[in-house]
């Protein structure tokens, strides 16, 4: 019964329903221009997963300042000169049947200093050398993922996720760990929230009203504390402030690492929370069509492809026709990821994940 479930339509409160259950993660490729716009290679390598079948098509994490810059090659939206490229990556994903959305994303402290000089935190941090964020400077910070969304509304884009997870910005200044503010965003979880609610509210207030807004956050690592985080999703959700919340695990299988979580799974403490019309879907190792079934049978609307999705630009259709599916065993060879849309720039990094690249 899932695996029909999986291939029906998913209505969202905002803009176009997606035709299935399957969404394309934001996959770092670098496959992007120096200077951030999105290179023909990178929309030729989202336009193959949209042709795929994948429901939503998301572009790689976007840095919505220079300064917030994690690696080389990455697509850009902090200008005005990104939004010709994003406008063809709308096209091509909606001509072929799927739902557009750009990730926004800053990497604060994690930014690469090589590339952006001295990165900017929440708080002064060892890490890169990162200095505080003054209070203009967050007010900014705001105002510019604000502005990231208008330029993909201006795009054409469907909608885009805000990157909450994995330590970058927002998720700093979630971290009790990382941010130490002594101002109105750092203390309570109240404040050290502020600032992630202020940009969904602000792009909900100026952007169309059919743009899709989603959310990804992770409940673990980099000091985030789970009862903190699966409270704020209840809250975010129970306001309908977005219109689907990715919950990125790691291991959709795994217990929580905090021990008096122990004895369900991480997933269940999100599963059990009333939705209100927003959507849950989540993340972490996805590899086969049983996983994916398995996890609508746990009470997610949705799952999130990553490296199988890399693996195979038709992972949705190979499930939709065969429930049995499993994506390729790794290492996998340069010739099938060439195939797939990689070109050399992806390849380096794809090289960068041990065991995932056989050696030539």
């Amino acid at each position: 019964m899932s695996h029909t479930k999986m291939f029906e339509p998913l209505v969202l409160s905002r803009g176009p329903a997606l035709k299935n259950r399957l969404m394309l993660a934001p996959l770092t490729n670098q496959q992007s221009h120096a200077d951030g716009r999105l290179s023909e290679d990178e929309v030729r390598w989202l336009m193959m997963r949209a042709a795929g079948g994948f429901a939503l098509v998301m572009t790689a994490a976007a840095p919505v300042q220079l300064v917030g810059q994690g690696y080389p090659g990455q697509l850009g939206i902090f200008d005005d000169q990104h939004i010709e490229g994003l406008a063809r990556f709308a096209k091509a994903v909606r001509d072929n049947g799927s739902v557009s959305a750009v990730q926004l994303y800053h990497g604060g402290e994690r930014a690469d200093a090589e590339l952006v000089g001295t990165p900017v935190a929440p708080s002064d941090s060892v890490r890169n050398g990162a200095r505080a964020l003054s209070l203009d400077e967050v007010e900014q910070l705001r105002e510019d993922f604000i502005a990231a969304a208008l330029r993909a509304d201006k795009a054409g884009c469907d909608g885009v996720q805000i990157h909450g997870a994995h330590g970058y910005v927002l998720a700093q200044f979630l971290s009790p760990t990382i941010n130490r503010r002594n101002d109105r965003y750092g203390g309570s979880i109240e404040n050290r929230a502020r600032l992630m609610l202020e940009v969904i509210d602000g792009i909900r207030a100026r952007c169309r009203p059919d743009f899709q807004l989603g959310l990804r956050l992770s409940p673990e690592r980099f000091g985030m504390q789970l009862a903190e985080v699966r409270e704020l999703a209840g809250e975010i959700m129970q306001q309908g402030r977005i219109d689907y919340l990715d919950m990125s695990l790691w291991d959709v299988a795994k217990e929580p690492h905090e021990e008096a979580f122990h004895g369900r799974s991480l997933l269940s403490y999100f599963t059990d929370i009333p939705r209100h019309d927003v959507r849950l879907g989540v993340a972490g190792k996805i590899m086969d069509a049983a996983t994916a079934i398995n996890l609508i049978d746990e009470g997610c609307d949705f799952v999130t492809i990553g490296r199988a999705g890399i693996l195979r630009h038709d992972f949705p259709e190979r499930v939709r026709q065969d429930a049995t599916y499993e994506s390729p065993g790794q290492p996998v060879d340069t010739a099938h990821l060439r195939a797939e849309g990689v070109t050399d720039a992806f390849l380096a990094y794809l090289r960068t994940f041990p065991g995932f690249v056989a050696e030539d």
